[in-house]
């Protein structure tokens, strides 16, 4: 008896971490409590990178979600549906969070992360994706290819997101 005692509450102690863990944003995000609205306009054409700058392309590829995006501990915009948009970087190591904004605690406690070292005059593209497999939910950001990337961006609306107030 003593033994189901002590697998219970240590089953319950190591749920309660796990929990706490999976709600606390990572340190590449922002603050959780920013949160966006979303517009989305025409499609305008790829963007050459600023002058001694890197230019990054987020894409989406799910319908009716909002997907916010940090950058370096800031969040930076959001898209939501077949939408994406994009911005500047320094040269350097750069992080990168995606975060499902939802009401709904199980899916914005869902974070995909991502580094990468950009070098001036170049454009990286990035995907995020919601999934089912199996019955269960995935989340990526994942870094794609550069002919991927330029279709979805000439094939998804163009995101234009502030921050709620």
């Amino acid at each position: 008896m003593r033994t189901l005692l002590l697998l219970v509450l240590l089953a319950s102690s190591a749920a309660a971490q796990n929990k706490a863990a999976i709600v606390a944003p990572p340190a590449t995000c922002g603050p959780p409590t920013v949160n966006f609205d979303v517009k989305k306009e025409q499609t305008q054409p790829i963007s050459e990178p600023e002058p001694g700058k890197a230019l990054v392309y987020v894409l989406q590829d799910n319908a009716h979600l909002t997907i916010r995006m940090g950058l370096d501990g800031d969040w930076i915009g959001a898209n939501n549906g077949n939408s994406h948009f994009s911005f500047s970087v320094a040269p350097g190591e750069h992080h990168l969070c995606a975060n499902w904004q939802s009401k709904m605690s199980e899916y914005s406690s869902l974070y995909s992360l991502a580094n990468f070292t950009a070098e001036p005059g170049t454009i990286y593209y990035f995907r995020t994706r919601v999934w089912i497999s199996e019955a269960t939910l995935f989340f990526d950001l994942d870094p794609i290819n550069s002919d991927e990337g330029r279709y979805m961006a000439t094939t998804t609306l163009l995101a234009v997101s502030r921050p709620k107030k």
